[in-house]
C-alpha cells in the first residue's frame, strides 16, 4: 500500500523536537495494536514500513494445511486459494491485511497511538533536560495564567509551572514579564507541566546568593544554614575559614550593595547576614539580629529552651513584625526563644 506521510512525519518531527524514528515506531506500534482486531488468532504480525519511500504492509506468514489446528500459524488450502491461486499443501503464504483496513487503521493511529507516543517522547526529553538542573535558577516568560491563579512560563520553549503559594506575596506580574526562580520539582511523567518552579523556597535565596557573592561559589564563605518568611525576612548563617576574611561584609557588600539585590530581586524580603556559631548562646545572640541582646540565659538544655534579655526599645524589634524575628531565629538556632524586657 502507498502512503503519502513522511512530509508529515518530518514536520511533526520539526514541531515537537521529536526524533523522525520515534515517530515512525509509534506508527508501527500503532498498526500492531490496531491489527490485532483483525488477526484475531495471535497471529504474527509484520510490518514493513518505509515512510520516505511511501511504502506500508502489514501481513502474517501461515502453513497452508488439510485441517489447522493452530489458526495463529495455519490457514485452510480453501482460504489460501482466495489469496494465491498456486497455493500448495504443506507451503507458506503471507496474508496481508486488507487494504481498506489498513486505510483506516492508518488514519486511527494518526490521531491517537501516534499523538500519546509522541507526547511521551516529549516528556523524557523534558525530564532530560531538567532534571540534573533540579536546585537551579531560571528565567522564563509569562505567558499565561491558568484559573487557579497559577502561572505558565515559558523556559527554553518549555512550559513550566510558577505555583501561585510558590511566588512571594504581593508580587504581580503581567503576560511577558521575565520572572526568575528556583526548579523546585521535575516529574517523569505528568499531565500539565513536568517541571514546578518556586520564588519562596529557601534554594531560590541560596543560589541568589550564590550569583551575588563570588566567595560563597569559590568555598571562602560558607553558607551553613537559611531560614525564611518569604517576602518578610530571611536570616543567612556564614562562616569561613579564612582569617582575614569578614564573612557578613563579603556578603553584604559596597554599601549593602550584594545584599540590596538580592532583597529587590526578592520583592523587598529584608536579609539578615549573621555569623554561623556551634554555641547555642553566641549563635541565638547574632540570630535575633537586627535587634540588639543584653544577655542570653539557657532555661533548660534538654527541652533546647532559652531567654534573650533586651532593652526596652529592643524589644519589638527582637519579636519582629507578627513575632516573625523571633521565630525565624528559633528556627535556625534550633532552640525556642523566649524574648524578656
Amino acid at each position: 500500500m502507498k502512503v503519502n506521510v513522511w512530509s508529515t512525519i518530518v514536520q511533526l518531527s520539526k514541531e515537537r523536537s521529536v526524533d523522525t524514528q520515534v515517530i515512525v515506531n509509534a506508527i508501527v506500534e500503532s498498526f500492531k495494536v490496531a491489527s490485532m482486531k483483525y488477526f484475531s488468532n495471535g497471529e504474527k504480525i509484520n510490518i514493513i514500513f518505509q515512510p520516505e519511500k511511501g511504502e506500508l504492509r502489514v501481513f502474517t506468514v501461515k502453513r497452508i494445511c488439510e485441517k489447522p489446528k493452530e489458526l495463529a500459524k495455519e490457514v485452510s488450502l480453501s482460504e489460501a486459494k482466495k489469496i494465491d491461486a498456486a497455493a500448495t499443501l504443506g507451503s507458506y503464504i503471507e496474508i496481508d491485511l486488507p487494504s481498506d483496513t489498513l486505510d483506516r487503521i492508518a488514519v486511527q493511529a494518526a490521531k491517537q497511538v501516534i499523538f500519546q507516543k509522541v507526547k511521551n517522547a516529549e516528556q523524557e526529553k523534558i525530564y532530560r533536560q531538567f532534571a540534573p538542573r533540579l536546585g537551579e535558577i531560571v528565567t522564563g516568560v509569562l505567558r499565561r495564567f491558568e484559573l487557579n491563579k497559577n502561572m505558565i512560563l515559558e523556559v527554553n520553549k518549555t512550559d513550566v509551572l510558577l505555583p501561585y503559594l510558590e511566588k512571594l506575596p504581593n508580587e504581580e506580574f503581567r503576560r511577558g514579564d521575565r520572572i526568575k526562580a528556583v526548579i523546585k520539582y521535575v516529574y517523569k511523567e505528568n499531565r500539565g507541566p513536568q517541571v514546578i518552579v518556586s520564588r519562596t523556597d529557601t534554594k531560590f535565596l541560596y543560589k541568589l546568593l550564590e550569583v551575588e557573592i563570588p566567595e560563597i561559589v569559590n568555598g571562602t564563605i560558607e553558607i551553613k544554614d537559611i531560614v525564611r518568611h518569604p517576602g518578610e525576612r530571611a536570616k543567612v548563617a556564614v562562616l569561613t575559614k579564612e582569617k582575614d576574611v569578614d564573612p557578613i561584609g563579603a556578603c553584604i557588600g559596597v554599601k549593602g550593595n550584594r545584599v540590596l539585590a538580592i532583597s529587590k530581586e526578592l520583592n523587598g524580603e529584608k536579609i539578615d547576614i549573621i555569623k554561623w556559631s556551634d554555641n547555642p548562646e553566641t549563635y541565638a545572640k547574632s540570630a535575633l539580629s537586627p535587634a540588639k541582646v543584653d544577655n542570653i540565659f539557657i532555661l533548660n538544655k534538654q527541652e533546647k529552651l532559652m531567654q534573650a534579655a533586651v532593652s526596652n526599645d529592643q524589644f519589638s524589634l527582637a519579636i519582629g513584625k507578627k513575632g516573625i524575628n523571633v521565630r525565624l531565629a528559633s528556627k535556625l538556632v534550633g532552640w525556642k526563644i523566649e524574648i524578656k524586657k
